[in-house]
């Protein structure tokens, strides 16, 4: 095969995958679009047809009404309090555990690490009614600082960036050692500059999960004023009914948190995805 049509085959693959990628795109946002045109129709649209993709007129009252229906509010700032605290506490713990495990002689420090993976093997259903039952015995059910208190480790989050530390070369800390720093100094002032793609990456899965959080906060809140956002959607569905267009809206609404969060990590994201785990 010659030159020429090696470049004609190249061409007609990288055609072939271009339209593979954009249909796998187009099908991923279709959820999300109609999402977006629904928040934008009245009820009596929504059920002529449902799959109507623009609107005849855009109907922002849903916008409006999500706020004064419900405590959306309320919600919205339960949930960014939150998660906010939760991602800052598992980066910070996570770290500074991930560190030790990379970089620290420790005795036993592999087998207490196979101890910490197993957290992850195991469905977080299994243990909810023990962990549940620890949070009422110390007097923090119904309360923000229990709901903190289960989500404060993150086993996945360990792992991540102690995969990450590993490709650091010990080199850095040797030398940083010999210039008198301590191993808090290392630990704050050389690798966690060094790990903004992984910290990123953790930020990302950890606030993502978080403020998508459904079925804990529906477990450990009682009261309204404690609930979260996710909870808040659900009071637009009835026994009989749901009001389709107020979902849709509050779902958009909820939805932008985390693509602004992404968008601002992105560049940090994709590279976290690309490297961790790579030994130099």
């Amino acid at each position: 095969m010659s030159i020429l049509d090696n470049l004609k085959v190249q061409k007609l693959f990288y055609w072939i995958l271009l339209f593979v990628v954009l249909l796998s795109s187009l099908v991923t946002l279709f959820p999300f679009l109609w999402m977006i045109a629904t928040s934008l129709r009245t009820d009596v649209e929504i059920f002529r047809d449902p799959m109507s993709w623009i609107p005849k007129s855009l109907y922002l009252k849903n916008y409006e009404q999500v706020w004064m229906t419900i405590p959306f509010g309320q919600y919205f700032l339960n949930t960014t309090k939150l998660t906010l605290i939760i991602t800052s506490l598992q980066v910070l713990i996570c770290s500074m555990a991930a560190y030790a495990f990379a970089k620290l002689k420790v005795p036993f420090k592999n087998v207490i690490f196979m101890l910490f993976l197993t957290n992850i093997m195991v469905p977080w259903h299994s243990i909810m009614v023990p962990q549940f039952s620890i949070i009422s015995k110390l007097g923090l059910y119904n309360t923000h600082s229990g709901y903190i208190l289960i989500q404060i480790f993150s086993a996945f989050g360990i792992f991540l960036l102690r995969q990450f530390f590993m490709t650091l070369p010990d080199e850095l800390n040797d030398a940083a050692r010999i210039d008198g720093c301590n191993e808090w100094k290392i630990y704050w002032k050389i690798i966690m500059p060094l790990s903004r793609a992984a910290l990123s990456t953790l930020i990302i899965f950890t606030f993502t999960f978080m403020w998508n959080d459904y079925l804990a906060p529906l477990i450990y809140f009682h009261d309204d004023s404690l609930k979260t956002i996710q909870i808040g959607l659900k009071l637009f569905q009835t026994e009989h009914t749901m009001d389709y267009g107020l979902l849709m809206a509050g779902t958009v609404c909820a939805t932008i948190p985390m693509i602004i969060i992404f968008l601002i990590g992105e560049q940090y994201f994709t590279k976290g995805i690309a490297t961790t785990g790579m030994k130099n």
